[in-house]
């Protein structure tokens, strides 16, 4: 958590300068003229001490630092799902296309959602044996969350990355 400018609080403030050399303890509004003055950012670096140490960051600078370092704690955002679809009676080589698909997908950290169109009930056991055997082809790329859902209409399958 970042605190910048106006929402420091404290009424004295350890200040750094732009080039990390030390101007001392100043009043917060003295340090705020100077941001303003040179056109940047003060920034409260942390406030377990007292006076709170700050700095003066260029404009901008200060809330890309908060963000890199906000994706570097977070891991950045969930991976997202991809979806990709089959029919039952799927032929050898658009078969090895999706498995290739699948797998770079999942090398690239997204989870994929597998998903087998059917006409009918009768073609869901079709469906589910696609299923098991593109699970098993991409063993070594990812896995499944859970077990394959079959329903009236289709089946489907997350496979998360390794």
């Amino acid at each position: 958590m970042m605190i910048m400018n106006e929402k420091i609080k404290a009424a004295e403030v350890e200040l750094t300068g732009l080039d990390g050399e030390s101007l001392g303890v100043v009043s917060r509004d003295e340090a705020l003229a100077m941001a303003k003055k040179l056109k940047v950012d003060l920034v409260c670096t942390s406030l377990m001490s007292s006076p709170p140490p700050c700095r003066l960051i260029g404009r901008g600078a200060a809330k890309e630092a908060q963000q890199k370092e906000k994706r570097a704690a977070g891991g950045g955002a969930p991976a997202k799902v991809k979806e990709l679809r089959l029919t039952p009676h799927i032929e050898e080589h658009d078969y090895e296309t999706k498995q290739r698909q699948a797998e770079k997908l999942l090398a690239s950290g997204h989870a994929v959602q597998l998903v087998v169109k059917t006409g009918s009930a009768k073609e869901s056991a079709a469906a589910k044996a696609l299923l098991e055997r593109l699970l098993k082809d991409l063993a070594p790329a990812g896995s499944g969350e859970s077990g394959i859902q079959v329903s009236g209409k289709g089946a489907q399958v997350k496979v998360n990355p390794q």
